[in-house]
C-alpha cells in the first residue's frame, strides 16, 4: 500500500536550502520512520477491531466464533488469530515515498481476503495528519 500524507512543505523547503544532498537521505529516513508508525497505527486500530473508515469490523460467523472460542482467541474481530499476518507487514522506503507491504505471499493473500469483508489496510483523514505530522518531525 502506497500511502500519501499531509507535511508543511515550508518547512521541507527550508530544510532543503540548510542541507541540500544530505536532504535525500533525510527524507528516506523520515518516510522509513513514517511507514514504521503507519504499521502501528494499522496494528493498534485492527487489535481494538476498528477499521480506517472508522466503524468497528464485521462480526465473525457463529461456526468461526465457537471455533476461535475453542481455540482460546477473543469472539470479537481483530484479524489476530495467529499474529503471522499482522506481523509480516513491513516498510520499504525511498526519497519519493514509502510502501507498507506483507513480506509473505501467504500473508497478503489473507490480508486481501480480510480487507474485502473488514477493511483494515487504510489510513482515515486523522491517521494521515497524524502520519504527516510523524513525517515533519524525523524531516529535521
Amino acid at each position: 500500500m502506497e500511502f500519501t500524507v499531509d507535511a508543511d512543505f515550508k518547512q521541507a523547503s527550508r530544510a532543503l536550502k540548510k542541507r541540500g544532498k544530505d536532504l535525500r537521505s533525510s527524507v528516506k529516513k523520515a518516510l522509513l520512520i513514517t511507514g514504521l508508525k503507519g504499521i502501528e497505527i494499522i496494528e493498534d486500530r485492527t487489535s481494538k477491531g476498528r477499521s480506517y473508515k472508522g466503524s468497528f469490523f464485521k462480526k465473525y460467523n457463529a461456526k468461526y466464533k465457537a471455533y476461535r472460542l475453542s481455540r482460546g482467541r477473543s469472539s470479537k474481530p481483530n484479524l489476530e488469530f495467529t499474529g503471522k499476518m499482522l506481523g509480516s507487514m513491513a516498510v520499504i522506503s525511498n526519497s519519493r515515498q514509502a510502501e507498507i507491504y506483507f513480506t509473505r505471499g501467504t500473508e497478503a493473500k489473507k490480508a486481501a481476503m480480510n480487507e474485502k469483508k473488514r477493511p483494515f489496510f487504510g489510513f482515515s483523514r486523522n491517521e494521515k495528519k497524524q502520519l504527516g505530522k510523524v513525517f515533519e518531525r524525523y524531516l529535521k
